[in-house]
Formats: C-alpha cells, structure tokens, sequence
C-alpha cells in the first residue's frame, strides 16, 4: 500500500486510495508536471516478481492505449518504479454502476437503452481494434454525473493477436457475468463480451443477477446450463424486443448470440421504435445445449487407438523377452531380482513419504499474535509461512500482531502448505476536506462508497433561503482538517427546503391557502378586497415573499379578491361614462386651474395678477 504523499517516478503524487483489486491498487494521483488529478494502478507488490502477472500488466497498457473513444478510460503512462509496475489513466470523477444498482435498484427502461448503447458502442470501438474485455461486469463500468458512461479496467483484455499471451485454460473475470465457453475452459471471442453485456442489462432491468449460487463452481454450472430467468415475470412492462435482445445476447451457443457488438448496438436503438411494439418471441436457431464434443471424442478415440497399438508392441517384446530370458544366465536373473527389489523398495518408501505428506492439518487460530509467535505454531504444526506478510487495516488488532491467515485459520490443509500471514496496520485514518458549499448527494457517495464512512444528513431552517442553495451543504461535522477513521459517521447539514409559494401569481384559492397552513401550522388571516381585475377568490397579495423559508407557528396573511359592490347611484366621482354638461366641463376646468394656481410660487401668483390688471 502506498501512503498519502508518496510520489512514483518523481511525478505523480498520491492523494488517496480509490479501490484495491486481485492485481492492483488504484489511487487517485497528482500529475505535477500536467496539472491533473489522475488515477494511478499500481501492482500489488507480491505480485511484482511475477514474470506472469508483470507481462500481463504490461499488457492491459499496451492493449489499451490504442483505443480512443469517449466511453473508454483513456491510458496516459505506464512505467516502473523502484520494482513498483504503473499505469496512469485517466481519473473519472463518478460512480459504478454496481454503486448505482445498489442505490437505485432497478433503473428505467430509457435509462438502461442509454447505458447499453454507450456500452455497445465502446465496446464495438475496442473490437475492432481486435481487443476482447473479457471481465464486463458493472464494477469495471462507471458512469459520471452527466450520464457518460465509461469502460475501465482491462486488466485482463487480451489482444487477439497476442497468442504468445493468450491463456485459453484459465477462467477469468467476475463469475456472475461468466460466458459459458469461458466457464468450460475454452476460450474467448467478441462473443464473450456479449454475453457479459446480456447479463449487466438484465441486472440494470431487474436490479438482481440471474443466477446465484453458494459458490463460484455452482453459479458457473447455471451459467453453462439453466436459462436466462423470464424478465416479464420480473417486470411484466418490459417490452418483448429488450426481452429478445436478452435472450440474443445471454444465449450459450455462440452461434445464438449477436454476430458483433454493432449488432446488438443496431437492435438497442430501435428497441421502441412503434413498428417493433408486435415483435414475435426470439427462438434459437441452433441448439442451447450444443458444446461441439466432437474433438473431445476424437481426441478419447486417438487414446484408445495409441493405447492397443502400445499393447500388442508390448506383447511382441515381452514374447521377444521370453525367448532371450531361456538364454540368459543364472547371473542375469539374480540381477534382475535385485533390481526389481529396489525398485518395489524404493516405491514403498515413496508411497509412504506421499502419505506422509498428505496428512492434513488444521490452521491454528494465530490472531493476535506477533508474527513471530504466529511463525512457531505453524511450523510446529507442519505448515511452511511465506516470508512477506500482507497488510491490513484492523480496528481490534494491534498494529504489527496477525489479523488473519489465507488460508484461513480453522481450514483443513495438507502439511506443507505456505500460509499468508496478513498483519495489522492499525486503522489508517481519514483527514476530512471542505465540504461546505457543495452537493451533499456527490458528496454523501463519496464519504459513503469510497471513504467507507456513514453518513447523516441533517435539515436546518435559515434566513432568505433560495432555490439556488437547494442540496447545498451548510456545516459539516467534523470539520475540514479533522481526521476520522474508516466507519465513523460524519454529519452534513443542508438547508430546509420549505418555501412559500407564488400564491398571487399561481391563483391561489382560499381553501388551497388554509390546506397550506394547516401542513406547515401557521397562524392564517384571511381578508378580502374588491377587485376588478383580479378572478374572484384568488390570491391578491400574501405577507410573505415567494421563495423564503417556512417556519411554524408565525403569522401569514393573504388577500382574497372580491367582486366589486353594484352601484345604484353612481355619483361624477363614480361613474366616469357620465356626459357632463359643456358649462360644467368648464367650470370643472376653471376648478382645477383655481387649484393649480394656488399651488405655484408667489412670484406666479404676482405675475398672472399683473396680467389680469393689465
């Protein structure tokens, strides 16, 4: 495990740990010389003496950093280190799916046709670039806030050329996702990935994985054998041509399947198009069951061919052997009975030893114990200890004392097996950033997925409250700087979400305003006032502003519209459509004169008297 801060080749400065794999552990770095976060797979280092695995780390590089494609990870570097094999890649800032299944459970049916051509697309791209995945599962895909999805982690892609590296007899990737072919032992084509891709839709679709099993030899059995479970039973709403693109897809002949991924890219974008809504069940062509034994039998046959040729040679010599064995002396048959009593000597003491050595044990219970200690029990108990131990993060166990043995303390194994012992490194602890200001849904993902933190989430009312702060965290605690360790909870708090509404400007009625503050226990008033251009009973004006903060138990007052009273005698005040008379009309306007005069400076005054003496 590398720490905070370590730096690889002088360049990339490690911020933290993003996940830990079979082959490597990825850490989220800093590139000094660019000025970008990146992800950086670095092999785990037991592994780093093995020719084996370095060539095959080696490899995803090489295989990988060909391929140019949005919904591929994009590969930056690969190099060594002081013995420690990297990679450097590109950082993506979001979720697995496997993250998102869980906390969605089943997603829409658009969603998961968008998911599934972006897949299909990049995989297509990867294809033709001769490079098979061969580990698709919803942990090696993550998708970022905006809906990208990208394909990351091929580890163990292999490119299709590369013979000299190709290991047909070993079965690899995630066992869930497992094609049949590969589940038998033989090896993998583009066909392969599209099965995979299959069984990923149908966990999208159902939020489950088709078939489950107490171990990964029971749920390669079903992978080989059972059939894909009935989708509709699960989600009677999922159309018959996704059902088919499953069944095309998760077929386990081969020749079933979609002959490439472009294929299955076509029928996914036309999936509910109205002239496929009638589409007829999908039925296989070839046999399901159709494991083409043919080179098996002819191989069993060349077997038993080879073995009665060795047995008539056999005869012939042993005749052969008779006729010279008359000719023999005494002498050659005492040495001949020497010889064949060391050799039933000699296997004698080896049967005995193998028994010997076959004897199983049990692993003692070594926890807790310093690997010194640890080290004197198992020897004693005829078991072999590797030199290296691996390291463990352990809440109870002291650092330096064992946490665990692989295998596992208790296991019966034969005497003679090394057994891994796994040391405690205490708890590493945890330094918190400055979450205030941001999402609190991004930021509760990421103390809780990849931090392995809990987290609370605690609501407070506030002043001026606005759309613009909705989700926004407030105050966090601990805070920024404070150090945790893995499994504590951390509290955010974010706004109260209770705003008044527009009320005028939606046309509130009376009784949608009392169901209102009888929901949030306010003091109602209510008053009413004529109006001629507002509809009658709406909302006219409210106390409080639209967009600010509901709290209980305060005053909130609202004006109701009312229709204007009929007038029976309309007065000139009143009634403005009344035809005045002509004299009146002056006099009114002499009236307003009279007013307007003896609102204007003295020296107006005087000089309007001036004129009129004139």
């Amino acid at each position: 495990m590398m720490i905070k801060g370590q730096k690889i080749n002088d360049r990339y400065q490690i911020i933290k740990t993003i996940g830990e794999g079979g082959m490597a552990n990825v850490y989220l770095a800093y590139d000094t010389i660019l000025d970008r976060n990146v992800a950086l797979k670095v092999l785990r280092g037991d592994l780093s003496n093995d020719e084996k695995f370095v060539r095959r780390f080696q490899r995803e590089a090489l295989s990988a950093s060909s391929l140019s494609h949005p919904n591929i990870v994009e590969m930056y570097d690969v190099g060594e280190d002081e013995g420690q094999y990297y990679i450097v890649m590109e950082y993506v800032d979001g979720k697995t799916l496997k993250q998102l299944i869980k906390r969605r459970g089943t997603l829409t049916i658009n969603e998961v046709i968008d998911i599934m051509l972006q897949l299909t697309d990049g995989l297509a791209h990867a294809h033709d670039s001769y490079i098979i995945h061969r580990d698709i599962k919803p942990q090696n895909i993550m998708i970022m806030e905006n809906g990208l999805v990208k394909i990351t982690d091929f580890g163990i892609a292999m490119a299709i050329n590369a013979t000299q590296l190709t290991q047909t007899n070993s079965v690899m990737g995630s066992v869930h996702y497992l094609p049949p072919e590969q589940a038998s032992g033989k090896g993998s084509s583009v066909k392969s990935d599209i099965y995979s891709l299959g069984i990923l839709m149908y966990e999208l679709l159902t939020g489950s994985i088709p078939f489950k099993g107490e171990n990964a030899v029971e749920i390669a059995l079903k992978q080989m054998k059972e059939p894909l479970p009935d989708i509709t039973l699960i989600n009677p709403d999922i159309p018959q041509t996704l059902e088919n693109i499953l069944l095309k897809a998760t077929a386990k002949n081969p020749k079933n399947r979609y002959k490439d991924v472009r294929s299955m890219y076509e029928d996914l974008k036309t999936a509910l198009d109205e002239d496929r809504k009638d589409e007829k069940r999908y039925v296989y062509k070839y046999p399901e069951n159709d494991l083409d034994d043919t080179k098996i039998m002819e191989k069993i046959e060349d077997v038993n061919k080879q073995d009665e040729k060795s047995s008539e040679v056999a005869t012939k010599i042993e005749d052969d052997e008779d006729k010279k064995e008359k000719k023999k002396n005494k002498l050659a048959i005492i040495l001949s009975c020497v010889i064949i009593g060391l050799i039933i000597i000699g296997a004698s003491i080896f049967l005995f030893v193998t028994k010997s050595n076959n004897k199983e044990v049990k692993i003692p219970d070594v926890s807790d114990l310093t690997i010194v200690e640890a080290e004197e029990i198992l020897k004693e108990n005829g078991l072999k200890v590797k030199l290296e131990t691996e390291k463990i993060e352990s809440e109870e166990i002291e650092v330096g004392k064992i946490v665990k043995t692989s295998p596992a303390i208790g296991r019966s194994v034969k005497k003679g097996t090394k057994i891994t012992l796994y040391e405690s490194v205490g708890t590493e602890d945890i330094e918190m950033e400055d979450y205030v200001g941001q999402n609190y849904l991004e930021v509760k993902v990421r103390l809780e997925d990849i931090l392995g933190l809990n987290v609370l989430v605690e609501k407070r009312d506030i002043e001026d409250l606005t759309d613009d702060k909705e989700n926004i965290i407030l105050e966090q605690n601990p805070v920024a700087g404070s150090k945790v360790s893995k499994g504590s909870t951390v509290t955010l708090y974010i706004p109260n979400m209770n705003l008044y509404p527009d009320m005028v400007g939606e046309k509130w009625t009376e009784e949608e305003v009392r169901e209102f503050a009888s929901e949030y226990n306010l003091q109602l008033e209510v008053s009413e006032k004529e109006s001629s251009t507002a509809d009658v009973g709406t909302v006219i004006w409210q106390s409080r502003r639209a967009g600010t903060a509901i709290k209980e138990n305060v005053t909130f007052s609202v004006t109701i519209a009312k229709a204007p009273e009929e007038i029976q005698n309309p007065t000139d005040d009143q009634n403005e459509n009344i035809i005045e008379p002509e004299d009146d009309k002056n006099s009114n306007k002499d009236n307003e004169k009279d007013k307007e005069d003896t609102t204007k400076p003295n020296t107006d005054t005087t000089s309007d008297t001036t004129k009129e003496g004139n």
